[in-house]
């Protein structure tokens, strides 16, 4: 085979043999990655049709877990995702056979075992994926299997959305994303796939060997965290999104800026003030084109429903735009060779980053939060943009780069992608320019919660505090300290930067550095240089209490982020 077969991703089942993938008698193995479900599987689907017999694998790569780069929380919900799908496969006679090893020792391996004529994924579109995929296709050819793409990881093929795009670049402006996303969805309607109904047999020498889901102990890994709410699987997926679904009127109505990050249990036990569906999302256990349709479906039945930018849909699309920023943009999980991210000549104070990471910051609603981070591996839009901001531009002036890792390593929905393209929003590198608008880690919160609930949960040697103190401990006398049982700077750590002198300070060192950039793109816009980190994006940072505003006057523009907080409606 000269070439991997990519199916267009608005190809009918019934017409994909035109492709060469629907050949009789074909010993098929379909290779798991992300897509750990049944449904709507456009990978599997295809895998199935003319196989003789089946073989569904997962590589479990040594070096992925023990680099460190990645938590005990999202491996274990790796674990239970594939135990699911396990689960599910052995329900229609078959199973998930795990091999250990790195995809380009085993996958030939046991596709000269198994004797294995066709080879079917699902399309990833990060950095390592591309390579590796690029390595296996290769691998295949010379062994003479065909290699079937589908795309199920996004609502529609990248490659022909970029397409659309002038100059085949990414657009950094939401709003224009949205247009070439409509036309892109027209052009190739999402058709949903049922689960399969059988499968395709394995040998029976195959589905007795030992390669199954390791244990956590076989990996060496901690037990899981009682904290972590949020299980892996398809199973449990699609019980949750039922169970937001069932709830049509909040669905219709959701606002993702208009909800709390300080709220816990609202619908019940495990429950918090948005969908937490990202971690299903991000691994695939739930079918993004699945949770798009169903939406539809909602919307259709109430035609008085919230719009794109900050509805569910509107949260979905966002998924889209930064996987297409991403898909297209050459050094996208970095500043050096970025073409869309700003230079921004950030500190590098290590013990400033490991205080913020281990919640030692002396702001007890940064460390609340980082706490809840570490130990469910999940915290609120709006508390991962006010972490983000304290850690770059508002107030520690550390890298991004650096923000982004510390997310990458504990969030259970760590998407490089999503991640990546947020830290650039938040810290004003790309997408988001109007640095002078900053989250206070004293006001933001109290908008919220002015208890301090959040805070007495997350960090309880403060529990005791006065509601007047919980956001500023240092400001009680020490008798109230004392009274409290936590005396500051022993029990719970001062400051360790007075915010609103930083947070100026970092203004000006922003204003500088959009300076130096408008003088080295004015040297160069001669040349033509196409997409650049340059402009406005069109967004607003909203308005809202416990925002900052360095400047009297700020202009007004049409809300495409939920960067800051909506102002609340008069009652």
């Amino acid at each position: 085979f000269a070439s991997p077969v990519i199916v267009p991703s608005d190809c009918d089942i019934r017409t994909q043999a035109v492709f060469g993938v629907m050949g009789t008698s074909t010993p098929t193995l379909v290779w798991f990655r992300k897509a750990l479900r049944l449904h709507d599987n456009p990978a599997l689907h295809t895998a199935v049709g003319g196989a003789s017999k089946l073989y569904p694998v997962f590589c479990l790569d040594p070096w992925f877990v023990s680099s460190g780069r990645v938590g005990a929380n999202r491996l274990h919900f790796l674990l239970e995702s594939l135990c699911d799908l396990d689960s599910s496969l052995r329900a229609l006679n078959s199973r998930l056979i795990v091999l250990r090893g790195s995809p380009e020792d085993e996958l030939p391996r046991v596709m000269r075992a198994w004797k294995i004529e066709r080879l079917a994924y699902e399309i990833d579109t990060e950095p390592y994926a591309k390579a590796r995929d690029a390595k296996i296709d290769t691998l295949a050819r010379d062994a003479g299997v065909e290699v079937v793409k589908q795309w199920g990881h996004t609502l529609c093929d990248l490659d022909a959305l970029l397409k659309s795009h002038p100059r085949g670049k990414p657009t950094t402006t939401y709003s224009s994303f949205l247009g070439h996303l409509e036309k892109r969805l027209k052009a190739s309607p999402i058709v949903l796939l049922d689960p399969p109904s059988q499968l395709p047999l394995i040998d029976a020498a195959v589905m007795s060997e030992p390669e199954g889901v390791p244990s956590a102990a076989e990996l060496g890994l901690p037990a899981a965290s009682p904290s972590v709410y949020a299980r892996g699987g398809e199973s449990e997926a699609l019980a949750r999104l039922e169970a937001h679904l069932s709830r049509e009127a909040w669905v219709a109505m959701f606002e993702k800026p208009a909800t709390s990050p300080t709220e816990i249990d609202p619908f019940g036990a495990h429950t918090r003030s948005t969908t937490v569906l990202s971690p299903y999302l991000k691994f695939g256990c739930l079918s993004v084109r699945t949770l798009h349709q169903r939406l539809a479906d909602i919307y259709a039945r109430h035609p008085k429903h919230a719009k794109p930018p900050t509805s569910l849909h509107g949260q979905v699309y966002w998924r889209e735009f930064y996987y297409t920023c991403a898909h297209g943009t050459p050094n996208y999980e970095q500043m050096a060779g970025n073409p869309i991210c700003r230079q921004i000549p950030w500190d590098d104070a290590p013990e400033l980053l490991a205080a913020w990471k281990e919640a030692r910051t002396g702001y007890p609603w940064i460390d609340a939060a980082m706490t809840q981070l570490r130990h469910e591996g999940w915290i609120h839009h709006l508390a991962r943009h006010a972490v983000a901001c304290f850690l770059t531009r508002g107030d520690l002036w550390q890298s991004w780069e650096a923000g982004a890792a510390v997310f990458d390593e504990l969030l259970l929905d760590a998407d490089p992608a999503i991640n990546y393209g947020n830290w650039m929003w938040l810290s004003c590198s790309c997408f988001f320019y109007q640095y002078f608008r900053c989250y206070s880690p004293v006001a933001f919160p109290k908008k919220y919660d002015k208890d301090g609930a959040y805070v007495r949960k997350y960090l309880p040697q403060l529990r005791h505090f006065p509601a007047k103190y919980i956001y500023e401990p240092w400001k009680a006398p020490i008798a109230e300290q004392k009274k409290a049982g936590c005396v500051i700077g022993l029990d719970y750590p001062n400051p360790i930067v007075e915010h609103a002198a930083v947070s100026k300070a970092n203004m000006g060192r922003m204003a500088k550095a959009y300076e130096d950039h408008k003088q080295s793109a004015a040297s160069v816009s001669a040349g033509g240089s196409g997409n650049s980190a340059g402009g406005g994006s069109g967004s607003s940072a909203g308005g809202g209490s416990g925002v900052e505003n360095s400047k009297a006057k700020s202009q007004k523009r049409p809300l495409t982020q939920q960067t800051l907080p909506m102002r609340k409606k008069a009652a």
